[in-house]
């Protein structure tokens, strides 16, 4: 299984979450491993690709068909209470980026 998004031919979008975490798990991972999972329940989601290093700092990127369904994604009410817990527990810091793909290629040995 590949660690890249599988994308659709372009346009799509891009929201790219960099974040530095807080210490100590408080609930984080599976959090975490929930909203991947609902994310991937939700209209137009294309995928995801996520790295944290040692140091804290992460990068998720997701992909998504419309800026309509990032919106939706952003408004929804489990999503919502997670964001909540990121600003109260999770996260020193974050930027939320968001960027249309207008352009793709990829290489695999």
């Amino acid at each position: 299984m590949s660690l890249l998004a599988i994308t659709p031919p372009p346009p799509y979008y891009a929201v790219i979450f960099t974040s530095e975490r807080t210490e100590g798990d408080q609930g984080y991972g599976s959090m975490s491993d929930h909203m991947v999972e609902l994310a991937s329940q939700q209209t137009g989601f294309l995928g995801f690709e996520s790295a944290r290093g040692a140091d804290g700092l992460g990068i998720t990127v997701s992909y998504w068909s419309t800026l309509e369904d990032i919106k939706a994604w952003k408004e929804q009410s489990n999503h919502q209470s997670a964001q909540a817990k990121g600003k109260s527990d999770w996260y020193s810091q974050y930027a939320v980026r968001i960027s249309k793909v207008e352009k793709d290629y990829f290489f695999e040995v």
